[in-house]
């Protein structure tokens, strides 16, 4: 298996990122998968992962064409268009300098059958070599409840920049420099 890592070029591609976000998302697994295998939080758009897409390339994991991981870049300018993700940027903005240049890693996800064989870390790598120098910071929130995923980012260099609430939940805003 020879995974190749990506910036997103193709409109299957980005339909391939949303069929393994919706086998993924919080509403389709079950609590036992949650807790061991962990989650997304948020179901986009096509429309949505089109116009993030053109600001900055999602990272992709393929194997034999298959999209198998993602990792999706989110300039803010796209800030106030995802209703759940307000409060991060709203939060972003408190600790992060007006002038900071960063891009949120609007979330990361891989195939189950190819978890625990580096793909989120090597996504990650990816994603600093894409986006480097033009952005300083990965910036990023988990649900303070994911465990699996917050040991993973925290394993891979991401540090705290604060916890906070909304939407009923906390969530760790958090950074990779």
């Amino acid at each position: 298996m020879a995974i190749i890592y990506s910036g997103s070029t193709k409109l299957s591609q980005l339909q391939q990122i949303l069929d393994l976000q919706q086998q993924n998302l919080i509403t389709n697994v079950t609590d036992n998968e949650k807790e061991k295998e962990g989650f997304v939080t948020v179901a986009h758009t096509l429309e949505q992962l089109t116009a993030m897409n053109a600001a900055c390339p999602h990272i992709i994991a393929q194997d034999q064409g298959k999209v198998v991981g993602y990792a999706l870049c989110m300039h803010p300018q796209f800030g106030s268009d995802i209703k759940v993700l307000k409060p991060m940027f709203n939060e972003i903005s408190k600790v992060i300098p007006r002038e900071a240049s960063y891009i949120v890693m609007g979330q990361i996800c891989i195939d189950k059958t190819y978890r625990r064989q580096g793909i989120f870390r090597k996504l990650y790598e990816a994603m600093k070599s894409a986006v480097q120098p033009r952005f300083k910071q990965i910036i990023t929130e988990v649900d303070a409840s994911n465990q699996r995923s917050l040991n993973a980012h925290y394993a891979v260099g991401f540090r705290d920049l604060k916890t906070y609430s909304a939407g009923g939940q906390d969530w760790k805003l958090i950074v990779l420099d």
